[in-house]
């Protein structure tokens, strides 16, 4: 397709390239352009990608973000559906055929490698390539492709299916001409699937092409491939034999000479393959893949994968069943070795004596072993050279216990598990860090599913009670791999052992590891979570037992520095120190997450170790860290917010203060159980915060995204929480904010009732601007009776205590309530004067401003006066204005208003985009809006259903 202009071209070929990664604006600006970007750079990107969404969606409205070109910080990020890109698709393909070599599969190997490769077209980025960085990042893709073709060529051999790969085969060597390794391929397979003339012929053109342009002779891959189709032998020679089965792609070469003792025994010390093994198919298949990459890439050191996750993920499981499914492709042997980090440093295997251990296993006997770390290293080191080995050393502390136990020898595999990333030892050894979390549900359930399935005296039955029982005690294990099996062994003993006395057992979250212990000497969650938790230094353990409370999992390092009370440095190093424990997750919102399991053992330590006092205090200063942020928050959004300002914050409450309106949704979006459960958090007790105070401060962004439902509980609960303390102004606010809520859900009694008591409340108390914004609420309530007189008399008094009061915000919201007032009462005159008026005043008080609103407002005006046209234009601004701020109410009622305008000038089709738009609002609100919303929208439904000459998008109507 015609993508325009070359550098709009480039722009797209790049993020296609970085698909699924973000990629900053800065990036993509010196990759299109390099040094030569003009000044405009920056609008320039932004004018792309909006051409570029329309490309790929022709109907997506002006500005909205589209499905696909996502802004993500301050860049972009493509963000491909599951089955439309085919880099995406060939790398499945590729992880799928190494998973199926992995279990021996090589038939289907070999014909997922043959549809990974026929997605390749060509070069990566064609013509669109420009610039260094650019061009190896297009030079990377290539590389996936030539890199795939070597392995399965010498798979296709290997089962004489050669003329599978040929087409790919000659792709790949018109793209890399000087690429020794796929021009090999080429003749090899040429040769092997009878075409021996073609296969000598090219073999001199390539013998030519190096010697003329680069000035050197074909290296060893070239010429073994020249003999072997001289020979008419797919084998190779020359002291080499083909090994197929030793590696992912079945082939490869290995070398008969062996350096040092020949042990006693070939070695087969891996411990048994657990035969419930179930899942890991993500893991097993980036294992496989690395494995084929060494092959491949021909190092000089052994490839090492450092396998870490929390106690009891089940990484020694990992590494032992994945160890079992590759060990016969080493032909001198499997080592395994306890390194046992999980005991005290006194009772650790230090390498001095893993190295005895391991030299004893190869035939030396202990007497003859020297004393010196140093000196069995190099007898180690000098038995492993050349050999074809794989080394399992589990329950490592840290890298230096592991690195003087790397063989040497690039044939070797080493696999090491441990609580933390062993960093420096990928760092310095070049190891591969594999994270393991907690399986997926599916995975989890078939894990105790087949456990108890293989009992001999207990079958779990299948009806929906029992599983979503079973679902219910796997969740609050937090699909834990240990917890799963000892409570699986516990049902296995005892048969008649009932799954609703488990999870009763497992909902009392403070005594929830019990149901794991007296297991006879079995390693339970609470034992293993121990070992990490003496690891820690005493602050960063402090802060793994405050950490219990928090509000909800997920806690960002300013709420951890505000219940802690140390600076936010500090705290951040705390923080990364139980990450790297593996006590702590961050998530890609920058929060931090424990697994239940974790969370029940903090609470433990919490409760034991934390006196009464400094609980209490570590509570209540993460109540006002969540106030005094939320206000931050909610002020960026609504300028003027109902919420009451908080004092200020105490010593040692870090406030996170966003630093724009689409940072506040973003917070508000990422905290929104986390206020709520801190709501009711303050409603329990005399932490020093109040609920309705807290509560007010998530207004705005509720009634921006529509979560009326929400609003109302929240509020309910500070309702109650203010009565039952005598906190009368508190209640007062509280039935204010409950009867916003009430007025969208149209439960206008209650409304009334309960503006009519906080109205009481304030005037007693002389509160004239919370008086006056009761008045503006009742002006809504009653204009939705349809009481317009009664609405009006209600907004004078409104506008009359603003102006009393010297708030102009308030005194614009007056005037744009009165112009609503008037048009109601069939006014729409006057009530533009009131609604240009509050507009010109909003443009003067600064951003952030609802716009939406008060163009709305005039749109209708305007359409009860006649001007169609001028109140399309004015819905159109205000429909863009709600799609900037994220207003899905706003939106709606734009989209609403101006579907009836595109039916009064008999613009069917827009009225059906319009209608279609407001739905989609609705639609994403909570509930799916509210029920005034809906008797709306099949209102305008019905209308367009009975435009009968439009019918060729009249099923959208229907949808």
């Amino acid at each position: 397709m015609d993508v325009g202009p070359r550098q709009q071209g480039r722009l797209l070929a790049l993020l296609l390239a970085r698909a699924g990664r973000p990629v900053s604006a800065a990036d993509l600006i010196e990759l299109v352009w390099g040094e030569d970007a003009p000044a405009s750079a920056s609008n320039v990107i932004h004018k792309y990608v909006g051409a570029l969404r329309r490309l790929m969606e022709p109907s997506l409205p002006l500005r909205a973000p589209g499905s696909y070109l996502r802004r993500h910080g301050g860049g972009y990020l493509f963000a491909p559906a599951p089955g439309s890109l085919d880099l995406f698709g060939f790398r499945e393909l590729v992880g799928t055929a190494r998973a199926s070599l992995t279990a021996g599969n090589r038939h289907e190997a070999l014909d997922r490698y043959v549809q990974a490769l026929a997605l390749w077209r060509g070069p990566a980025g064609d013509t669109y390539a420009h610039g260094t960085t650019a061009m190896s990042i297009f030079a990377a893709l290539d590389r996936e492709f030539l890199d795939l073709c070597v392995p399965a060529a010498e798979l296709a051999m290997s089962l004489g299916r050669p003329t599978h790969v040929l087409r790919p085969l000659r792709l790949a060597a018109s793209m890399a001409p000087f690429h020794e390794p796929v021009q090999a391929s080429l003749i090899a397979t040429l040769g092997a699937g009878g075409h021996q003339a073609e296969a000598l012929e090219m073999y001199r053109s390539v013998r030519t092409r190096l010697a003329e342009e680069l000035g050197i002779d074909p290296g060893e891959a070239l010429q073994s491939a020249h003999r072997r189709v001289l020979a008419g032998t797919a084998t190779t020679s020359e002291g080499t034999t083909t090994s197929e089965g030793n590696g992912p792609t079945g082939g490869g070469t290995r070398r008969s000479v062996r350096s040092g003792p020949v042990p006693l025994v070939r070695p087969a010390q891996l411990p048994p393959d657990l035969p419930a093994f179930v899942g890991r198919t993500a893991e097993l298949s980036a294992l496989a893949g690395l494995r084929a990459g060494a092959a491949d890439a021909r190092g000089t050191g052994p490839l090492v994968v450092a396998l870490d996750g929390m106690g009891g993920v089940g990484k020694s499981t990992l590494a032992a069943h994945f160890a079992h499914l590759v060990a016969g492709g080493f032909t001198d042997g499997q080592l395994y070795l306890d390194l046992r980090a999980e005991q005290p440093e006194t009772d650790g295997l230090s390498a001095r004596d893993a190295l005895g251990s391991l030299l004893s296993s190869q035939g030396f006997h202990m007497s003859s072993v020297p004393e010196t770390l140093a000196a069995r290293v190099g007898i180690y080191r000098s038995l492993t050279a050349g050999r074809n080995m794989l080394v399992l050393l589990d329950n490592a502390r840290d890298a230096a216990q592991v690195r003087p136990l790397l063989p040497n020898s690039p044939q070797c595999l080493v696999l090491v598990t441990s609580r933390s990333p062993l960093v420096d030892l990928a760092v310095r050894d070049g190891a591969h860090l594999l994270h393991l979390d907690p399986p997926d549900m599916p995975t989890a359930r078939r894990l105790v599913q087949r456990r108890l399935d293989d009992a001999p005296n207990r079958a779990l039955a299948g009806s929906a009670p029992v599983s979503d029982t079973l679902d219910e005690i796997i969740e609050m294990c937090g699909r834990l791999p240990l917890a799963l099996a000892i409570l699986a062994g516990r049902l296995s003993a005892r048969p008649r052992l009932a799954l609703e006395d488990v999870a009763a057992e497992l909902r009392d979250g403070a005594q929830r590891l019990t149901a794991f212990s007296n297991n006879h000497g079995v390693c339970d969650p609470r034992a293993a979570f121990a070992w990490s938790y003496r690891q820690l230094s005493p602050d960063a353990a402090r802060l793994f037992r405050l950490s219990s409370a928090a509000m909800t999992a997920g806690i960002s390092a300013e709420a951890f520095a505000s219940m802690s009370q140390t600076p936010p440095s500090q705290t951040r190093a705390m923080v990364r120190e139980l990450a790297d424990a593996a006590m702590l997750d961050e998530d890609d919102r920058g929060r931090f997450t424990s697994h239940v399991l974790l969370r029940a053992y903090a609470q433990e330590l919490f409760l034991a170790e934390e006196p009464v006092t400094e609980r209490e205090a570590a509570i209540s200063r993460l109540l006002r860290h969540y106030l005094h942020s939320s206000y931050q928050a909610a002020l960026l959004l609504a300028p003027m917010s109902p919420a009451v300002a908080p004092a200020p914050a105490p010593d040692g409450v870090v406030v996170e203060r966003p630093s724009s309106y689409d940072a506040a949704v973003r917070w508000f979006d990422d905290h929104r159980e986390t206020l709520f459960e801190a709501v009711r958090r303050a409603a329990e007790g005399a932490y020093g915060v109040l609920p309705w105070q807290l509560a007010l401060t998530t207004w705005p962004w509720l009634q921006l995204t529509g979560r009326f439902h929400d609003w109302q509980d929240v509020m309910r609960v500070a309702l109650r929480a203010a009565r039952d303390s005598g906190d009368e102004v508190g209640a007062a606010h509280a039935m204010w904010g409950l009867a916003d809520s009430c007025h969208y859900l149209a439960t206008y009694d209650e409304a009334l009732d309960l503006l009519t008591d906080a109205r009481t409340i304030f005037a007693e108390h002389g509160m004239i601007a919370e008086l006056a914004a009761v008045h503006g609420a009742l002006q809504r309530v009653h204009s939705q009776l349809g009481q317009h007189d009664r609405a009006l008399e209600e907004n004078e008094r409104a506008l009359s205590l603003y102006r009393a009061a010297g708030i102009e915000h308030g005194e614009i919201w007056a005037s744009v309530a009165r112009g609503h007032a008037l048009v109601q009462l069939g006014a729409p005159g006057e009530a533009m004067a009131c609604l240009d008026d509050a507009l010109a005043r909003c443009e003067k008080s600064g951003p952030w401003t609802d716009e939406a609103a008060i163009r709305t407002l005039i749109g209708e005006c305007l359409a009860l006066l006649g001007h169609q046209r001028q109140a399309r234009d004015q819905l159109e601004q205000a429909l863009q204005a709600a799609v900037e701020a994220r207003s899905r109410i706003r939106v709606f009622e734009a989209s609403v208003r101006l579907c009836g305008t595109f039916l009064d000038l008999d613009d069917v089709p827009g009225a059906c985009h319009a209608w279609r738009q407001a739905c989609d609002a609705m639609h994403a609100m909570q509930n799916g809006g509210t029920r005034c919303m809906r008797d709306m929208v099949c209102d305008l439904g019905d209308r367009l259903l009975g435009v009968t000459d439009y019918s060729p998008r009249s099923e959208d109507v229907h949808a």
